[in-house]
């Protein structure tokens, strides 16, 4: 392949990735411009241009993870079937059919072991995070919809492309590199290597926002980053094992037991 191609193909890829993570930064924009009460707006700021900031911010780091995975991911040996298609042309759900099941059940089965597991940690930091499993600013229906856009496709494709596509592949790549690059891809210890540092820097990366509505402490900053890591585990090892695109569905698949406990919750509140 010339030199010309590369750049091509290199094009091809990011543009695509980045184009399939812009609708959950959208639907992230919505959600917060819909659902934060005027009191919340800080200081100098509209409310549109929080929200509109909010998204560029997202877009900013989306934008590096893509030019990251575009470079990292083939030469790491992951695999995705909506870039593949600029090599190979093949249609992705075709591809992407026989990994369905496997990825919604593990990610579902991800969901309710995360909520068994809160509901385990809850005498711990009960105190701290009244209503854990709602996430939303104010807990009725209208916001558990509103929110469900957000954890489908912020959640499901947008953090997939940042965590595993751009993060987890440069880990894989680099540490593959490191170790001298003896085989045609990354080994087994430097897969889960990646797989375990992105899956923690997952979990720590919401902590941010649950410092927005309530007072860290270790307890639940170890609740936090526990829960999440255990999800980002299963979400890289389907992106080992399988597809890009089967985490993404294991992921989506991972939200659908916490959109339900919510709605069970403000329905019963």
């Amino acid at each position: 392949m010339s030199s010309t191609e590369r750049i091509s193909s290199f094009a091809k890829r990011f543009g695509l990735t980045l184009l399939a993570g812009i609708p959950g930064i959208l639907a992230l924009v919505g959600y917060i411009y819909l659902t934060t009460p005027p009191t919340a707006v800080p200081a100098g700021l509209s409310l549109s241009l929080l929200a509109v900031s909010s998204g560029v911010n997202s877009l900013l780091i989306l934008v590096v993870a893509c030019l990251v995975g575009a470079y990292a991911a083939p030469r790491a040996g992951l695999q995705s079937y909506l870039t593949d298609r600029v090599r190979t042309g093949d249609g992705i759900w075709g591809r992407l059919r026989p990994e369905v099941g496997l990825a919604v059940g593990l990610g579902a089965f991800g969901g309710v072991l995360v909520l068994v597991l809160d509901v385990a940690l809850a005498p711990f930091v009960a105190q701290d995070l009244p209503q854990s499993a709602i996430g939303v600013t104010e807990p009725t229906v209208a916001n558990v919809l509103a929110y469900a856009p957000v954890r489908f496709l912020y959640g499901g494709i947008t953090e997939e492309l940042l965590l595993r596509y751009g993060l987890m592949s440069a880990l894989a790549f680099v540490g593959w590199y490191v170790t001298g690059r003896r085989s045609d891809g990354p080994g087994s210890v430097v897969m889960w290597a990646a797989i375990v540092i992105s899956a923690v820097l997952f979990g720590i990366g919401h902590l941010p926002a649950l410092a927005q509505s309530v007072g860290l402490t270790p307890a639940l900053i170890a609740r936090t980053v526990l829960l999440n890591a255990i999800a980002g585990l299963l979400f890289g090892w389907l992106y080992w094992q399988r597809s890009l695109e089967a985490a993404m569905v294991g992921h989506a698949a991972f939200h659908v037991p916490l959109v339900v406990l919510s709605l069970v919750q403000v329905t019963l509140l």
